[in-house]
């Protein structure tokens, strides 16, 4: 049988960065990985298809890892995440057909030439995210009083109250749906050929993991993360359990926002049914394989996930069937995911090298003691 403690023992003892060293391993590591990959595609070796999927894993980390933060790490239970994401891709768009799209269906004319999008692109998608911040915030401020079932209604309630109203709002399409966002990608390569999609899909899915991480290791992460263990013990400490709710709910639909925006900038079309019930299962189901509480294993799941919808695309109205039954499957017999609420660095120890130390960071077993007492 392979032993994978031996092999964790050896890598250790052969790779012992310094600290010094250890603050610049994953920056040059990322960027360097960004850069091959946009090469790669530049010159054709990874084709529009795979660039396709690429962006794709991108926007179900984002979605997956935010949707943690309160699923897993806050151990609330939000099941409208699509509605969030729906806000996001509908603003971005509007934002970035408003200011470089000439012959838009809202306005006519553009505001400003297609070669502004180079800058205006990024904060179009960032403004989407903001949009979505504040749905969620009108969601969870009457939202403060519930928990998990009820929650879970709530929000299911607000992705169709958010699909519902952008379905009767012809100015952006309403059923017939928002259409344009491509030309804009395609006045960004006009001014520099490159994959403008791939490396904003790949730069912000990096930000997105990175700010949950910092977020997570810090003291407000461990507000949020008492909220789990036992919220009224929570309150006692002086922990404000529903500014940590708050924190938690907006940052992760503030995520969704940016994911829908690069959703829809990656199809350059888009139709409220594009994120009804079904997109917010995907979610869940993804949450739910990684591991609730685990960004390692939201990272993994996302990935194995994405694959796994491009083998069942020849199964069509069955992938629907399919993806409920993998999430009734995970919950029956595995429910723990893949990682569990562990991190990678715990699993490959000698993976903590490539970090630099994090003082902030507080070991699971001391917070599982915590949240016992």
């Amino acid at each position: 049988m392979f032993n994978f403690g031996k092999l964790n023992g050896r890598i250790d003892s052969a790779f012992n960065p310094s600290a010094k060293q250890r603050k610049f391993i994953m920056p040059v590591t990322t960027i360097v990985s960004i850069l091959l990959v946009t090469l790669l595609a530049k010159f054709g070796i990874i084709n529009n298809y795979i660039q396709t999927i690429i962006v794709t894993i991108c926007i179900n980390i984002i979605m997956s890892a935010s949707l943690n933060i309160v699923n897993g790490y806050m151990g609330e239970f939000s099941c409208g995440h699509g509605g969030f994401m729906a806000t996001g891709a509908y603003v971005s768009s509007v934002v970035s057909l408003i200011l470089f799209k000439d012959g838009n269906s809202i306005t006519g004319n553009a505001l400003l030439p297609e070669g502004f999008a180079l800058i205006g692109f990024p904060l179009s998608i960032l403004i989407g995210g903001m949009a979505a911040m504040l749905v969620s915030l009108i969601v969870a401020i009457p939202s403060f009083k519930t928990r998990d079932d009820y929650l879970a209604i709530i929000t299911v309630a607000a992705n169709f109250i958010v699909t519902t109203a952008i379905n009767n709002i012809p100015l952006v399409g309403a059923s017939r749906g928002l259409m344009g966002m491509k030309s804009v990608m395609n006045g960004m390569a006009d001014v520099i050929d490159v994959p403008w999609i791939l490396i904003w899909g790949l730069v912000f899915a990096v930000l997105s993991v990175l700010s949950i991480y910092y977020l997570m290791n810090s003291t407000l992460g461990k507000g949020i993360s008492a909220v789990r263990y036992d919220e009224i013990s929570a309150e006692i400490m002086s922990v404000n359990t529903n500014n940590m709710k708050l924190i938690a709910f907006t940052f992760s639909s503030f995520l969704a926002g940016i994911a829908g925006g690069l959703f829809a900038h990656l199809l350059g079309f888009i139709n409220p049914s594009s994120f009804g019930i079904m997109k917010s299962t995907e979610s869940l189901v993804m949450v739910f394989l990684g591991g609730m509480g685990s960004l390692s294993g939201s990272v993994l799941s996302a990935i194995v996930f994405t694959i796994l919808l491009e083998l069942l695309r020849p199964a069509q109205i069955w992938k629907w069937v399919i993806i409920p039954l993998i999430l009734i499957l995970i919950m029956e017999f595995h429910p723990e995911g893949i990682m569990g609420s562990k991190e990678l660095p715990q699993v490959f120890p000698w993976l903590k090298k490539l970090f630099p130390e994090n003082k902030n960071q507080v070991r699971p077993e001391v917070a599982r003691e915590g949240g016992a007492a």
